[in-house]
């Protein structure tokens, strides 16, 4: 199975020329950067569902029902999208 997945890999490879590469690579670190960004979004919902005025009595299975909702989930992406945009900005300028 591994040979198989290594001849398929640097066949895929070998036939990317050097500009397919970088905007792939490209590609890869903005998702990264991006589901990152979605992923503090998210845990700072969480902690703030625990905290001291608002945890009395909630279980997780209730904090995670009511943070995971369309609403948040569409300011997350926009929010990680611009937070992306302004790291891609520093990153060009610095």
């Amino acid at each position: 199975m591994k040979s198989l997945y290594v001849c398929w890999y640097h066949s895929l490879v070998n036939s990317l020329d050097q500009k397919d590469r970088r905007l792939l690579a490209r590609i890869r670190r903005a998702l990264i950067e991006v589901a990152f960004i979605v992923f503090l979004f998210y845990s700072n919902l969480l902690m703030g569902e625990f905290t001291l005025a608002n945890g009395h009595g909630k279980t997780l299975a209730f904090a995670l029902r009511d943070i995971f909702t369309l609403t948040n989930f569409s300011i997350a992406i926009l929010a990680a999208l611009i937070g992306h945009g302004v790291f891609h900005y520093l990153r060009k300028r610095l």
